[in-house]
């Protein structure tokens, strides 16, 4: 993988990740703002306090928002943002590599 390669899935990472904080806060009506989310703050527990019913809707938002279905039974995927965009560019590029 060459630097410019390098440059290109980090910048597609932390445009995710800020979609990812924007589609929680609106999707979970968080009294928040999205740039107040870090990407590695835990969503569960002392992080955003996420429960169950949230991860619920999380997995239909992200398929929506970015037609990608999240069918892995590891709930660590949830872990934190940057989990989610680590989940969900993959999926992307060879969603995207098809259709090419």
């Amino acid at each position: 993988m060459t630097i410019d390669e390098l440059r290109a899935r980090a910048g597609e990472r932390k445009q995710t990740c800020a979609q990812i904080k924007k589609m929680i806060v609106s999707r979970l009506d968080l009294p928040i703002e999205p740039e107040w989310i870090s990407d590695d703050q835990p969503l569960f527990g002392r992080g955003l306090e996420l429960d169950s019913l949230d991860v619920l809707e999380l997995y239909v938002a992200i398929e929506a928002e970015f037609g990608v279905a999240l069918y892995d039974s590891d709930m660590s995927v949830f872990g934190s943002v940057s989990r989610l965009a680590d989940s969900v560019n993959p999926a992307l590029r060879t969603a995207q590599a098809a259709v090419a």
